[in-house]
């Protein structure tokens, strides 16, 4: 008899770890459909977390229920992050508590330069970077402040989609599929910048296809399959285990 392997058995820290950002029991839905299934898991200050698994475990639905987006709808469970409950808040309210997503399609916004983008983000405290340390990180966003943002490269738009999330005062980044479509040296820069960025103490989810990347980079890992947490440990527990990488990462 062919008995699946269980991963998860001893490894979720959510009951646990003390917590910064702490998911507990998160059941999420896009209409009727059950999406994310009573996952719990926590995310330690200033580390950064691999959130990974196949298209359709319920990834983005994580971050998003995290952000507190209109959509998916979370119909059960608790986000608290420092101490303050993100599950009773909406967007604006987890925005202005400190929840920054930077969404796959990365929502730059038509006929705003970079700047403007930037700007915009700062109209409403609480204010974080400034655009010069902004365009410090990112100098190429500097080079271009005065050109539309949406004519901007995939690898540059990235950059201002995280520029823009770092000149709020943010104490959680969310980052969905950073690294898609773009050419493996501007992988590389942005890989670079999330380390800077997590020297700064702030703490990172990502979401990322390119799994063994995202696992290079971060500290732990949480796997979602179908809905539900098969893996919650190290990052380097998981780059180690080529039967867990084969089962539910397919690499």
């Amino acid at each position: 008899m062919n008995v699946k392997p269980d991963f998860s058995k001893g490894h979720n820290l959510a009951e646990t770890a003390p917590a910064y950002l702490s998911i507990w029991e998160l059941q999420a839905y896009y209409g009727e459909s059950y999406i994310v299934q009573n996952i719990s898991f926590n995310v330690h200050e200033g580390e950064i977390l691999a959130l990974l698994g196949r298209n359709g475990a319920g990834k983005t639905t994580t971050l998003r229920s995290i952000a507190r987006m209109n959509d998916p709808q979370v119909q059960h469970g608790e986000i608290w992050l420092d101490h303050k409950p993100l599950h009773l808040m909406s967007s604006y309210e987890a925005s202005q508590t400190g929840i920054a997503l930077v969404p796959e399609d990365r929502c730059i916004i038509p006929g705003l330069t970079v700047e403007e983008n930037i700007e915009l983000a700062q109209i409403a405290p609480p204010v974080g970077w400034s655009k010069e340390r902004v365009y410090e990180l990112f100098p190429r966003l500097g080079e271009r402040r005065k050109q539309e943002g949406v004519t901007l490269s995939g690898g540059e738009q990235q950059m201002l989609a995280i520029g823009r999330a770092l000149a709020r005062d943010i104490k959680v980044l969310l980052l969905d599929e950073p690294y898609e479509g773009l050419a493996p040296v501007i992988v590389d820069e942005i890989e670079k910048t999330l380390r800077i960025i997590k020297e700064q103490g702030i703490t990172t989810v990502i979401v990322e296809q390119n799994a063994v990347r995202a696992l290079e980079l971060a500290d732990r890992a949480v796997i979602l399959d179908t809905g539900g947490i098969v893996f919650d440990g190290s990052a380097a527990e998981v780059l180690e285990n080529e039967e867990l990488r084969a089962e539910y990462l397919a690499i």
